[in-house]
């Protein structure tokens, strides 16, 4: 049977919008690899010194790649975790008349997507691991040198600095995922389960606009939690994607967190690379819509509310942060990231249930 997507469409698509990278061709570009292979090595000594975890899957290995093997890599990511819906859609799908339609619409849109997110990011920890899979090509953090020199030149960055401070923060993800043995498997569950519950029966997703609906006549924006896969979601998703929610926004709080504690000393520009980037973020106008549309600005909302919510951890004294890598039932969801105190009444009672 053929897949719902045509994942070919989807690469030349992305690769179209990924748009011409003239400074792919500066002279800079050939200190990319041996820098972010240097900083790698020390951030990781630095997040493991900073945090007390220690990875279980050996040193980190970086890649420095252009847009288009960020969208490659990307694409085959996505095929990997979206094999439990494409076969199901595959099957209802297969000798319809739309199909290959279908197929090619899909395709646009995912290569669209990855195409414009391809001109902005900076750097990403591929946490998928697959068995059976060349080895060499997964468990990789990846840096997207084009985007890193435009940034650096744009804003008069110092190189060395920004690539450190760069390394702390994808090298932190990899920490969580690698240092913490539940997490990764516990997060790969908790997106099978969402996509378990997808059902693409018209009905269903007519009840999910008229859900929506309702949201925005009381004032609340339905794109303001996730983009459209929020609004589309089943009333069982949602409970998913607010445990997915509050995960998220605990691992990027803290990479933003332990990324600033762990660059005091070494990169003295920390505070002005923060500020620049957050102000990158506030996107307007078209591109702030796509990014709300396709749920990016909520994931950027993540960064702010987990670091938050773990100011308000060790403000509280106790184990603070250590506690979130005791076990999934520690996890809080959304609505326990945006009321700390609530997660902290339920963790509390359950320590003291079981002691």
């Amino acid at each position: 049977m053929a897949e719902p997507i045509a994942w070919d469409t989807a690469e030349r698509v992305a690769v179209r919008v990924a748009g011409r990278e003239p400074l792919a061709e500066s002279y800079h570009y050939a200190s990319l690899a041996p820098d972010f292979h240097e900083f790698t090595a020390e951030a990781e000594a630095l997040v493991e010194a900073e945090t007390g975890l220690k990875s279980l899957a050996g040193p980190a290995r970086a890649r420095v790649t252009d847009r288009a093997g960020w969208i490659r890599a990307n694409l085959a990511s996505f095929r990997r975790l979206l094999r439990p819906l494409t076969d199901r859609l595959a099957e209802r799908m297969d000798n319809t008349k739309v199909a290959p339609v279908g197929r090619q619409i899909a395709g646009a849109e995912v290569g669209a997507l990855l195409g414009w997110m391809s001109t902005r990011v900076l750097g990403q920890y591929d946490m998928l691991v697959i068995e059976n899979e060349n080895p060499d090509d997964q468990d990789l953090v990846y840096y997207v040198g084009p985007n890193i020199l435009a940034i650096e030149k744009r804003y008069g960055f110092p190189p060395r600095e920004f690539r450190l401070w760069l390394a702390l923060h994808e090298v932190t993800h990899r920490m969580q995922f690698t240092g913490v043995p539940w997490l990764r498997p516990y997060f790969l569950s908790l997106v099978d389960d969402s996509l378990a519950h997808f059902d693409p029966d018209p009905k269903r997703l007519l009840e999910s606009l008229k859900r929506a609906v309702g949201e925005a006549r009381a004032g609340r924006n339905p794109l303001d939690e996730g983009g459209l896969v929020t609004v589309l979601a089943s009333p069982e998703q949602q409970l998913v994607i607010q445990r997915i929610g509050g995960l998220m926004s605990v691992l990027e709080g803290h990479g933003d967190l332990i990324m600033d504690r762990a660059a005091t000393e070494r990169v003295p520009s920390a505070g002005r690379f923060s500020s620049v980037l957050h102000d990158r973020r506030q996107s307007k106008g078209a591109a702030r819509m796509v990014q709300k549309l396709v749920g990016l600005e909520a994931k950027l909302r993540q960064y702010q509310e987990g670091e938050e919510f773990l100011h308000t951890l060790e403000e509280a004294g106790g184990e603070g942060i250590e506690l979130l890598w005791r076990g999934p039932e520690y996890l809080p969801d959304l609505a326990e990231i945006r009321n700390p105190q609530r997660w902290l009444a339920r963790v509390t009672e359950a320590t003291a249930a079981s002691a």
